[in-house]
């Protein structure tokens, strides 16, 4: 099976404050990314103290509570111990 997911940042890059956003509230960093941007348009002065706001409150959750999860490392093409030589030997053939 495919997995179709993409390759997520890791949680402790303080300078994505979008990917940081998304990650945890669960939504695409791309839409915050074009808020902004078409915030830029209105009021350059809000906005960039809103981006500075949101950098320093993803920098202070990252500190209090850092990502306890390790990362998930996929093991490819490895035999499982249950596998018999045989049922090894047919995946090698396929």
């Amino acid at each position: 099976m495919t997995d179709t997911n993409t390759p997520q940042a890791p949680r402790d890059n303080l300078f994505g404050i979008c990917a940081a956003l998304g990650e945890d509230f669960g939504f695409n960093p791309m839409w915050l990314r074009l808020a902004f941007a078409v915030a830029l348009l209105f009021s350059l002065e809000k906005v960039l103290l809103t981006y500075a706001a949101l950098g320093v409150l993803v920098v202070v959750s990252r500190l209090l509570f850092p990502n306890r999860k390790p990362a998930k490392v996929a093991v490819a093409d490895a035999p499982a111990a249950s596998d018999t030589i045989v049922e090894q030997e047919y995946r090698k053939a396929a």
